[in-house]
Formats: structure tokens, C-alpha cells, sequence
């Protein structure tokens, strides 16, 4: 088999799994709050430590990388999240088990910043949309499986978190079979002032691109954190929960592929345009239809096949924007924006279900989308400046 894409079905193999125990955490352990009597604003905040993580170790990332490589930065987040999952069942605690996950915050970062700087980097232009939307498409086929675990909670309440810590020990141990290698080394990274023009450059042209991630990650975890206690509240099931979770990582299995290529063809800031639009809708339709489970199902269906795809969407965008070099830097900011909209969204989708009993939960994530829509309908081209890299968005 060729090397390259040896590495690459590693790569994608580790992210899936990955995807799998976040899919599992975020609904298991708020149903398991939810049933103990933790309120859901608490609840929320449990669900935070994760995002939390991820911005504690973000400033401390980029120089690892640079200098050891994208290797041992992979190992090391795959081995802090192995051994975080297996010590769930230590002890029940609302702090150990906060404590926890932000410690898989902290390795799930690393391990997703490896793998997607070294994706992108090695992608060619013509097949980056197709390459990263491999890389989310196996992430969500994860993601989606990952409700799946959450009734085993009532076989025993340590099973699901045996199961996810073992799985992502098999695929931790493939990883010792890549050779290591590097990205672009042409930036200095000691001084404080390079560093911090070279966020200003990445921001500067990229910000655009950061927002589907910000919006991605606030809907991602609202939707795991949140619902299922919303869910619980308007009298679902935990099995109907699972399956609407599911319902949503199913759509956008099913559309990660064929967007990333369509992406590849017409542009990604068209085909982000359109799935924004979509995916409000589709969640403001669903908060008229919560009495029917088919038809929060169907809804559900239909906003993951739109908006499932934001993330993988946003990294592509951003490597069309910013030059070889700046890529780990706009991988960084990526996960940094992910990162906000994950802590915000647990936390206000419990604010919201604890103080507007009377408006749907669907209600919060439809306004968010539509507002990213308008800002990539109203995005107009950067002025170019001598000394910055700047990207034609005529073109798209």
C-alpha cells in the first residue's frame, strides 16, 4: 500500500474513535447527572470542562509541534485520553469526573491538532475539500455511534466508559507504525512578537473560517450536552434521545463526502453559505415539531446532512486562505474557535432550558446558524496589504 495512504487511514481511524468517545461522553454522563438530580446549568458546566481543556493547552501547542513533530503530539493526545476514560469508574464525583474531562479536552485537542495540520498540509489543492471531509466523515461516523453506547448505562453504569477506553487503545497502538514527520519550518516561533504577527496574519484573512467552527462547536455540545436533558424534561426517552443524536450524526455521515467535493468544485464559501441557511431552517422547523419523534428525526436528518459538515467545511476554507506556513497557526485558531462554541453551548442550552420553559431548545441553535448565514452573505474581499498573504474571494 501506498505510504501515504497508510498514514492517512491511520489518521482517519484515530480521529473516528476519537469522535466515538466524545460522541459517548457529552449524552452518558448528562444523563447520568440528569437521573442524580444535578441541575441542568451544572449539568452544562460539567460538560465545559472538555472545551476548557482545549483552551488551557492551545497557547502551548504550535511549538511542540514545530519542533518534535506531528507524531509524538498525536501519541501523547491519544494516550491522555485512553487513560482518562479508564479511570471514570474510579470514583463518582461531579468534580473527578469535571477534572477528567477536561483532561480529555486537553488530549482530544492534541490529538485532533496533529492529524489535522498534517492532513492539510499534505493535501494538494485540488483534493483538500475531499481529504478533510474524510477526515470529518469518519470523525461523525464515530460521533454518530457514540450516543449508541449511552443506554448501556443501565446494564452497568462503567461499562460504556470500559468499552470506549478500549477501543481507543487498539487504535492508539497503530500509531507507532507511522514514520514522523514535520510541517513547514520557515517561521520562527521564540519570539513573542513573530508569534503574535503571525496570529494577527491568520486572523486577519482568515477570521471568515473560524466561524463555522465556533458555530459547529457550540452546536455540537448544546446538542449532546443540553438536549438530552431537554429531551428528558418534555418526556422523550433515553433511547429516543439517543436515536435523535444519532439521526443528526447519520445526516452528516451521509453529505460530508459529496459537500467537500462540491466544495472542491464551486467554492467553499458558496457551499457554506447554503448549508447555514439550510440548518437554521431545518432546526426552526424542528422546535414547531417536538410532539412527533418521526418528525424531529426527519428534522434532525436534515440539519446533519447540512450543517454536520461546518467543521471539516472551515479547516478547508481556512487552508485556501492562508499560506503553507500559517497552516498549524490556523489549525490552532480552528480548535480555539471550536472551543469557545463548545463552552458556550452547554452552558447557555441549560441557561435556556432552566429559564425558558416556554421556548423550544431547537430555538437557540436556529438563531445561531442564521446569524453565521448573514455574515457569510454580507462577507465582502479584505483589502490587500503589500506584506500578508491575501486570497482572491472573487473566486469563490
Amino acid at each position: 500500500m501506498d505510504k501515504n495512504k497508510f498514514r492517512f487511514g491511520i489518521l482517519i481511524s484515530i480521529v473516528a474513535v476519537s469522535g466515538f468517545s466524545q460522541g459517548m461522553l457529552l449524552p452518558l454522563i448528562a444523563i447520568i447527572l440528569e437521573k442524580d438530580g444535578v441541575s441542568s446549568s451544572l449539568n452544562g458546566l460539567n460538560a465545559t470542562a472538555l472545551y476548557i481543556g482545549i483552551l488551557l493547552i492551545s497557547p502551548f501547542m504550535e511549538a511542540p509541534l514545530r519542533k518534535h513533530g506531528y507524531k509524538p503530539v498525536i501519541i501523547f493526545g491519544g494516550g491522555l485520553v485512553i487513560l482518562s476514560l479508564a479511570l471514570f469508574p474510579l470514583w463518582k464525583s461531579f468534580w473527578f469526573w469535571f477534572a477528567l474531562r477536561l483532561l480529555i479536552g486537553i488530549g482530544d485537542h492534541a490529538l485532533h491538532f496533529g492529524t489535522q495540520t498534517w492532513i492539510t498540509t499534505a493535501s494538494p489543492e485540488h483534493r483538500r475539500g475531499r481529504n478533510i471531509s474524510l477526515y470529518g466523515l469518519f470523525f461523525g461516523v464515530g460521533f454518530a455511534a457514540g450516543p449508541l453506547m449511552a443506554p448501556l448505562v443501565n446494564i452497568h453504569e462503567t461499562l460504556p466508559f470500559f468499552v470506549s477506553s478500549v477501543l481507543c487503545l487498539i487504535c492508539w497502538g497503530f500509531l507507532f507504525l507511522l514514520k514522523n514527520d514535520f510541517p513547514e519550518q520557515s517561521i520562527e516561533i521564540h519570539s513573542m512578537k513573530e508569534t503574535a504577527k503571525r496570529f494577527r496574519s491568520a486572523w486577519k484573512y482568515g477570521w471568515i473560517a473560524f466561524l463555522p467552527p465556533l458555530g459547529y462547536g457550540f452546536l455540537e455540545s448544546s446538542l449532546n450536552g443540553s438536549f438530552p436533558v431537554y429531551g428528558l424534561r418534555i418526556g422523550l426517552d433515553v433511547v429516543n434521545v439517543s436515536l435523535l443524536l444519532t439521526s443528526f450524526a447519520v445526516g452528516g455521515i451521509i453529505s460530508q463526502l459529496p459537500l467537500g467535493i462540491l466544495s472542491d468544485r464551486y467554492g467553499r464559501r458558496k457551499i457554506l453559505t447554503s448549508i447555514l441557511l439550510i440548518g437554521g431552517l431545518s432546526f426552526g422547523a424542528a422546535s414547531f415539531l417536538e410532539t412527533s419523534v418521526l418528525a424531529l428525526t426527519v428534522c434532525l436528518f436534515i440539519a446533519g446532512m447540512s450543517v454536520g459538515s461546518t467543521f471539516s467545511l472551515g479547516i478547508s476554507f481556512m487552508t485556501d486562505l492562508l499560506p503553507k506556513n500559517l497552516l498549524p497557526t490556523g489549525n490552532l485558531l480552528c480548535g480555539i474557535a471550536f472551543s469557545i462554541g463548545s463552552l458556550a453551548g452547554p452552558y447557555f442550552g441549560g441557561l435556556f432550558i432552566e429559564f425558558f420553559t416556554g421556548i423550544s431548545f431547537f430555538f437557540i441553535i436556529s438563531v445561531l446558524l442564521l446569524l453565521l448565514f448573514a455574515a457569510f452573505l454580507s462577507f465582502r474581499e479584505q483589502k490587500e496589504a503589500s506584506d500578508e498573504p491575501v486570497y482572491d474571494f472573487s473566486k469563490n
